[in-house]
């Protein structure tokens, strides 16, 4: 494995280049004549005839800025090869997931079985080419590489490779689709819509949280009418717009990975793999080299998280 395989994934190595006067204030007799529900009724009237956005609000202090946080509840715990790098991730029904890993030499694409963690089928890479992202439209699925503008298309069956591709992205990094278009990531904030047979782009988003681009997106997945992405060397999930690219909502992950470094896996690294069940409402989060695939569902935070512990939490 050369020193840039190295770099390319692990969290701990890896570097990345890449005036006016104040207003009068209101007199008592204007207080006393309004009452406070009809001046917020009149603010919030001029506020919609002026098309303030609520980031704009938020830039002015007047609004929260933080979106809906979640944490997570573990609903079951599944074995997963330790051995796998995994760069894509999904769930293709009867208890089926679909998997592609990186790293020069040992990529590949697998077809596991969810309840055992057996590798039932696999397709190993040509050593040159790194794994990435993965998705599944119809009975083909589409894989990304890293470094590369290269992708591959495989037959869901057999694994067998159909034909070699090349996109539009500048990297190969994260893949998704909602069944219509391919979504894509090459570990900026971008985030691309790609068509499926011509695997052009018909549109890029940049993904902001607030005023502030979101980069290192990663693995990807679409769960109902979101985009949501693994933020690289983080243990966040965001969950996107798919309409303008903002991020609408944060998923915090941390105590997986704590929990196995707890229990005596030294060799884990960072979290990476999403995969959704839309028939039964299942979520689905593993890592690289974990020794488990955990079942999870969210729970809202109730209390405020300051924008400020978000970024530094999300955004490396």
């Amino acid at each position: 494995m050369g020193a840039k395989s190295i770099k390319k994934r692990s969290n701990t190595i890896r570097s990345i280049p890449k005036s006016q006067s104040p207003m009068p204030s209101p007199s008592k007799f204007t207080l006393k004549k309004f009452p406070l529900f009809v001046l917020f009724f009149m603010a919030l009237s001029i506020i919609a005839l002026l098309g303030i956005s609520p980031i704009m609000l938020a830039s002015l202090g007047f609004a929260n800025q933080s979106p809906n946080i979640y944490t997570i509840q573990v609903v079951n715990e599944f074995p997963h090869d330790p051995t796998a790098f995994t760069q894509g991730l999904l769930y293709a029904g009867n208890d089926t997931l679909f998997e592609s890993t990186g790293l020069y030499g040992e990529s590949s694409v697998r077809q596991i079985d969810l309840r055992s963690g057996k590798v039932e089928v696999i397709q190993n890479m040509d050593a040159s080419y790194f794994g990435e992202g993965l998705t599944l439209l119809g009975e083909r699925l589409f894989q990304v590489t890293w470094l590369t503008k290269t992708g591959f298309i495989y037959d869901r069956n057999n694994l067998r490779e159909i034909k070699k591709f090349t996109h539009e992205m500048s990297d190969g990094w994260g893949l998704a689709t909602d069944g219509k278009v391919l979504f894509g990531s090459d570990g900026t904030s971008a985030l691309y819509q790609l068509d499926p047979q011509t695997l052009k782009t018909s549109k890029i988003n940049i993904v902001k949280y607030g005023d502030q681009d979101v980069r290192y997106l990663n693995e990807l997945e679409f769960v109902n009418g979101e985009i949501w992405a693994n933020v690289w060397g983080t243990d966040c999930i965001a969950k996107i717009s798919g309409k303008d690219g903002s991020v609408i909502g944060w998923i915090l992950l941390e105590n997986l990975r704590k929990g196995l470094i707890a229990a005596g896996y030294r060799g884990v690294d960072v979290l990476n793999g999403i995969a959704w069940d839309s028939n039964d409402n299942r979520l689905f989060v593993t890592g690289k080299l974990w020794p488990k695939l955990y079942e999870i569902k969210l729970q809202p935070v109730n209390k405020h998280m300051d924008s400020r512990k978000i970024k530094q939490l999300c955004i490396p």
